[in-house]
């Protein structure tokens, strides 16, 4: 399955201080660029990057379950500052199949 995963950074998370800003960058912003990038060498990861002008990511994961989305988004070492929405998503194709039987409806309705 896969999952639309959007984090920006809470304000909360925001360095007040330039030696806070140096080991942000350090300690969390870097690691976890690193880290995205092998996941997605790993395809985990299939699209998506750091949103421009943020610090914010958005990323397509792959995932066979929210247990294995959870421990991949928890591993980030950013993840503990930021604010996460995660959207599953679904095919084209399922949505073409869940969307048929509605159409069938409508026209069934209207013919009346």
């Amino acid at each position: 399955m896969q999952y639309l995963v959007q984090m920006k950074l809470a304000d909360s998370g925001r360095a007040a201080t330039p030696q806070e800003g140096l080991a942000f960058i350090e300690q969390f912003v870097l690691p976890t660029l690193e880290l995205c990038k092998k996941l997605q060498d790993e395809k985990k990861i299939l699209a998506g990057g750091p949103v421009v002008g943020a610090i914010a990511l958005a990323l397509v994961v792959k995932a066979e379950s929210t247990q294995e989305l959870d421990e991949l988004i928890d591993s980030l070492p950013i993840w503990p500052r930021m604010e996460t929405t995660v959207t599953p998503l679904t095919s084209f194709d399922g949505r073409a199949v869940a969307v048929r039987p509605r159409l069938e409806r409508l026209r069934a309705m209207v013919q009346r």
